[in-house]
């Protein structure tokens, strides 16, 4: 079902002039050469470990700077993401782009000793001192663990620069790899050769015979690349293995707990609850295989389509329906899902070069930009209001600078899952029941997917981790544990014979050493976001307030102290089992549909 193309493309000239332009030419250089006077700053008053106490007046000038240089480089990077990610062949932004790295490299170890400085100093007696320190007060308190957890100066610098060529290169290697896979697959009578990508995007394809087909030719293709993909795997998680051991972490879990504004105990009531779901799941994923005609559901067909898509959401009709129940909820949710479409905030146009999927890109204050490829369905609109629950986020963190609103990706999901959920629940409403049943599948889809197939990406690390301590893995190995994760957590819902040994290749989640254990903040973001709705649904009286409260202090306390606002739990099962619940609702009406 093609939308016409008339849909939006984004804005940017409000945000800086064209790439190329002598006046964008001139702040570029000026931006970085700020990063270069910081840097000296930094250098005359000493910003580094100390065993002293720090001046206020020295402490403010210093994060005064750095707060203005960060802000300003970060516009240059949210401006150049934007124009690379709407047209990957524009050479003069991607060059420009490549030539900010050196200065995006330096504020990060510029923040890495404003840390040391602040960490290893007398807090208490600055932040009674300072009204700047206590504005960033969960920053500095960071700062002090943080402290505990650098390695000398000089080996962080070391290690800084050893990553590009260490877990950075085997990172890049997996992505080039793996995008120039070609599988040869029998689509309509003829061989053809597809791109990876295309081969995956099959598991959506009506036809289950094709469906069988790529997966089969899916797993011959990982097969051929599995020996230079477990080298990448077994050097990336070495790298960061060594280098949580070197900074004091119990364990590269325990450095991303922290990271992410967690401690054991909420992971630990998460994964029990989530654990105690997996029942429940294969109860939907059982039903699905009767909606299908099928005596039990393939990997490949968990990704099938069923139910009636419900007629086309064209964009205008999608505009609609999501200001019309944003503004249900609150006039800030309103006010942004209108500024966005008024002042040419959205990208919707799928167009070569533009990069695949959506997101939402932060820019100034409260004004984000959007990217989506949209489609006139459901889905399409589904995953507009998401992006739009991001921007909606920034807006509320409008007036905070850019070290206040450094959110941890557990908390980043939080107002996407709940407008998706929001519009989810009312597009439910107000459709017969052959599209109720494309609705559900929707939603179970993909919580099926942050929840059971996420925990066993979650197991899969924690094994290799603990293995890799050792020794290296082979290919076989990682296959087996990559099964094993499989046969946890999905059991019986899937037929065993059919699951995915190379999901460990797929994944480039796990290929990035700065970025360990990038799955369990999926998990905690959607039943986060589920639990915070369900209070809502329960009683709206002044809820939107409180929330956006909230979501303005995402990056200025852990989860847990945000939670108890509103009085939940974090550290007992109780919570995410209710957050569940919503799930398990669902799954119920999903097999009554069937």
């Amino acid at each position: 079902m093609a939308e016409p193309a008339t849909l939006p493309r984004w804005d940017l000239t409000s945000v800086l002039p064209a790439v190329g332009d002598p006046e964008f030419d001139e702040a570029f250089a000026r931006a970085t050469a700020e990063v270069t006077r910081l840097g000296r700053l930094f250098d005359e008053r000493g910003v580094g470990p100390s065993a002293g106490s720090i001046s206020p007046a020295a402490f403010d000038e210093v994060l005064g700077e750095f707060l203005r240089v960060r802000t300003d480089v970060y516009q240059f990077e949210a401006y150049l993401e934007c124009l690379t990610a709407a047209d990957s062949r524009d050479d003069p932004a991607q060059a420009r782009l490549s030539a900010l790295q050196p200065s995006l490299a330096a504020l990060s170890i510029l923040q890495t000793r404003l840390s040391a400085w602040v960490g290893s100093s007398d807090v208490e007696t600055l932040l009674a001192a300072s009204a700047a320190a206590r504005e960033h007060e969960h920053f500095l308190r960071q700062s002090v663990v943080r402290a505990r957890h650098l390695m000398s100066p000089a080996e962080e610098d070391l290690a800084a620069h050893l990553v590009l060529t260490g877990s950075t290169a085997w990172e890049k290697l997996h992505a080039n790899l793996t995008s120039l896979i070609v599988v040869p697959l029998e689509v309509e009578g003829e061989v053809r050769s597809l791109p990876m990508s295309a081969v995956r995007n099959l598991a959506q394809h009506a036809d289950r015979a094709l469906r069988r087909r790529a997966y089969e030719a899916e797993q011959a293709a990982w097969s051929a690349a599995r020996v230079p993909l477990a080298a990448a795997m077994n050097s990336i998680k070495g790298e960061v293995n060594l280098l949580a051991r070197r900074r004091g972490w119990e364990s590269p879990l325990e450095a991303t707990l922290f990271e992410h504004a967690l401690d054991r105990p909420i992971l630990e009531a998460m994964t029990t609850a989530v654990a105690d779901s997996f029942p429940d799941f294969h109860r939907y994923l059982r039903a699905k295989a009767r909606a299908l005609g099928l005596d039990s559901l393939a990997w490949f067909d968990l990704y099938a389509p069923l139910g009636d898509p419900g007629g086309a959401w064209s964009f205008e009709r999608a505009r609609a329906f999501i200001e019309d129940h944003f503004g249900s909820f609150s006039p800030l949710l309103l006010d942004t899902a209108r500024r966005a479409f008024a002042e040419a905030w959205i990208d919707a146009e799928p167009r070569q070069g533009k990069v695949g999927g959506a997101f939402c890109m932060w820019i100034r204050q409260g004004e984000s930009r959007v990217l989506a490829n949209f489609v006139p369905t459901y889905s399409g609109m589904s995953t507009l209001a998401h992006e739009l629950g991001h921007a909606y986020h920034n807006r509320t963190r409008a007036g905070r600078s850019i070290l206040q609103r450094r959110t941890p990706s557990t908390l980043a999901e939080t107002a996407s899952i709940f407008c998706e959920t929001l519009v989810g629940d009312a597009a439910y409403q107000a459709a017969g029941a052959a599209e109720r049943l494309s609705i559900l599948e929707s939603f179970l889809q993909t919580a099926c997917a942050v929840v059971v197939d996420i925990a066993g990406r979650f197991r899969f690390e924690q094994w290799v981790f603990e293995r890799r301590q050792e020794r290296e893995l082979s290919p076989d190995e990682l296959c087996g544990l990559m099964l094993e994760a499989h046969r946890q957590t999905y059991g019986d819902g899937l037929d065993p014979s059919t699951y995915h040994p190379y999901m460990w290749a797929v994944k480039p989640h796990y290929y990035s050493g700065s970025a360990s254990f990038y799955n369990y903040p999926y998990t905690f973001g959607l039943l986060f976001g589920l639990g915070l709705f369900a209070i809502y649904r329960e009683s709206s009286n002044g809820f939107a307030e409180r929330y956006e409260d909230l979501l303005s202090r995402t990056g200025m306390a852990t989860a847990a102290d945000l939670a108890r606002d509103f009085g939940l739990d974090l550290r007992t099962p109780g919570f995410w089992r209710a957050s569940l619940d919503m799930i398990r609702e669902r799954i119920a009406r999903f097999e009554a549909l069937v």
